[in-house]
C-alpha cells in the first residue's frame, strides 16, 4: 500500500510538473517581448521544432502532452498572435506558411456519438506556401495542400486540395489560386504589432 501511495505521489508530482512548464510557456514566456527568449523556451523546454526565419508571434498558445508538443514548424512561417496550436496528437506546417491571428488548429477531439466520449484525433498537415486566414478553425486529421487558401473564419473539416481557395462553415472550395508561387515569408515586427522594417525583406 505504501508503494502505490509513493508512485501515484510521484506520478502527480511529474503532471504538476509538466503543467508548470506549459503554464510558464503560455502565460510568461508567450508574452516576452524577445522572440529569442519565446524561441528559446519553445524549443528546449516544450521540445517544439521552429524551422529558419520563423515568426512565431507573441500570446501563441501551444498545448500537448507531458513530455513535450508534437509540432513542427518549418522556415520563413509566420504563426500570428493568439493562434491555438494542439500538438497532442501533432501539427506539422511546411515552409512559408501563414497562419492568421486567432486561428485554432486541433489535433485532438471527441467522438460526440460513442457514449464514453473517447478522445480521437489525428496529425494536422498543412503544406508550403499555404495561407490561413484569420480565425480559421481546423479540425483533426486535416491536410491543407500546398498553396491554399483557408478563408477567415472558416472551419476546414475535410483535406484542401492544393492551390485551392475554401470558405465557409464548413469550407468549401469558392476558388484556385495563381500556381505561380515564389515569395518566401520574412515577418519580424516589433513587439506585439505589425510594425516591422519592410525594406529589410
Amino acid at each position: 500500500m505504501e508503494a502505490l501511495k509513493h508512485w501515484l505521489m510521484r506520478r502527480s508530482f511529474f503532471y504538476l510538473f509538466m503543467g508548470w512548464k506549459y503554464y510558464l510557456g503560455n502565460n510568461f514566456f508567450a508574452r516576452f517581448p524577445s522572440e529569442h527568449v519565446r524561441n528559446f523556451y519553445l524549443t528546449r523546454f516544450m521540445r517544439v521544432s521552429i524551422g529558419k526565419d520563423t515568426h512565431i508571434s507573441m500570446r501563441v498558445f501551444i498545448t500537448g502532452y507531458p513530455t513535450r508538443a508534437n509540432v513542427q514548424i518549418g522556415d520563413n512561417c509566420v504563426i500570428n498572435r493568439e493562434v491555438y496550436l494542439d500538438g497532442r496528437v501533432g501539427v506539422v506546417i511546411g515552409n512559408n506558411v501563414n497562419v492568421s491571428f486567432q486561428t485554432c488548429i486541433l489535433s485532438l477531439h471527441h467522438d460526440h456519438n460513442d457514449p464514453a466520449f473517447p478522445a480521437m484525433g489525428g496529425i494536422v498537415t498543412i503544406c508550403d506556401h499555404a495561407w490561413i486566414g484569420a480565425r480559421a478553425v481546423l479540425l483533426p486529421g486535416v491536410t491543407v495542400g500546398e498553396g491554399a487558401v483557408v478563408a477567415a473564419g472558416a472551419v476546414v473539416t475535410r483535406d484542401v486540395g492544393p492551390y485551392e481557395v475554401v470558405g465557409g462553415v464548413p469550407a468549401k472550395k469558392i476558388g484556385e489560386r495563381n500556381h505561380e508561387i515564389g515569395y518566401k515569408t520574412k515577418f519580424s515586427p516589433y513587439f506585439d504589432t505589425d510594425i516591422f522594417d519592410e525594406t529589410s525583406t
